[in-house]
């Protein structure tokens, strides 16, 4: 049995990682988590009282309180998702994407290299320090039909994907370096339950529910690749215990679809599951409303997914016609929770239109 460290934890992401190890292996967590807007220990409930998990609310940026987890709680593997991740945010404000994605993954390096210097050889050898990354990186596939490859160059285009790529050369040069046990994922988009909604598809389906415009940047033409979380759990757990250390692992779910193909299969399954529309509301799809593009918005992302699934047997398990219906379902059931995670720091407002 492994003890885990996962950083950001309470996150979207981080607390699906954090339920499938509780819940699919007998491994223990350590979850490390700020607590910013986006965490939410809400998404913990049902695995928090379990033996095998630990909670510390912790900055990443802190090192004295970091070396004090490591010594404390003697993690085995490290799986790195704390980050400020919203594109429309790091146009608002960069510095806390430069703070967090760039300062506090060096700073984590830096406590977990120090760790694994003083550990057992045994300890030493099976460490495992798995950053998790974005697709974002590898910039815009437009005017093309390529797929990013985990060689593709990196050409981030906003504030959040170069923080991203930043982090993900500083986690390459700590493992050529150092000798740092280092494995990197680069994930496409992802959803389902506990996603915060600044993200497309949780808007989406909130507004809807309340009869709020359904706001689709530009024309709605971008194209991303859609991966169920519950998915990429799994994916993660299997990269962090089973992956080659120097490598990279490209994670998708090979669902390529038109943001406005998304916001209409939404409105599609709410007409369906939640009938009952707010008063005055012929249909959903009468809330589609088309606003100003955000500033350098890549137009098309899409992986390659080959790698992960030929050297470690990894897929996805959802298609995005079954993902996206248990999404929508979800959150028909849990109007508690996302009731909760909008406490005022965020009221599903326009952002990002700095340019």
């Amino acid at each position: 049995m492994s003890k885990i460290l996962v950083t950001g934890g309470a996150g979207f992401i981080g607390s699906a990682v954090v339920r499938h190890i509780i819940n699919d292996t007998t491994d223990s967590v350590i979850v490390v988590d700020k607590l910013t807007y986006a965490g939410n220990l809400d998404s913990l409930n049902q695995v928090s009282n379990s033996e095998r998990y630990a909670f510390e609310q912790v900055d990443i940026c802190g090192r004295a309180s970091l070396d004090r987890v490591f010594a404390q709680h003697r993690p085995d593997l490290v799986m790195h998702l704390a980050a400020e991740s919203h594109v429309d945010r790091s146009i608002d404000g960069p510095a806390a994407f430069i703070e967090t994605n760039i300062v506090g993954t060096y700073t984590l390096l830096e406590a977990a290299r120090h760790y694994w210097i003083n550990l057992g050889t045994e300890a030493k050898q099976s460490f495992r320090f798995h950053h998790i990354s974005t697709d974002e990186v590898y910039g815009d596939l437009h005017g093309t039909d390529d797929l990013f490859t985990e060689t593709t160059p990196y050409a981030p285009s906003s504030p959040y994907s170069a923080s991203k790529a930043s982090s993900d050369h500083l986690v390459r040069a700590w493992q050529r370096t150092y000798g740092l046990p280092t494995i990197v994922t680069n994930c496409s988009n992802n959803y389902g339950p506990y996603h915060f909604p600044e993200k497309l598809i949780p808007l989406v389906i909130l507004n809807a529910l309340e009869g709020k415009p359904l706001p689709v940047y530009g024309n709605g033409a971008q194209v991303r690749d859609w991966l169920f979380v519950e998915d990429h759990a799994r994916a993660l757990y299997q990269v962090v215990t089973e992956g080659v250390v120097g490598e990279t692992y490209n994670i998708g779910g090979h669902n390529e679809r038109k943001n406005i193909e998304v916001v209409r299969t939404i409105c599609q399954l709410l007409e369906e599951l939640a009938p009952a529309k707010p008063v005055g509301l012929a249909k959903y799809e009468d809330l589609i409303t088309f606003v100003t593009d955000r500033p350098g918005h890549d137009m098309r992302y899409a992986i390659d997914a080959d790698k992960i699934a030929r050297e470690l047997g990894w897929k996805p398990q959802e298609t995005f016609e079954s993902g996206i219906r248990k999404t929508v379902a979800w959150y028909l059931e849990n109007e508690t929770w996302w009731q909760r995670v909008q406490d005022g720091t965020y009221a599903r407002e326009r952002i990002g239109l700095e340019s």
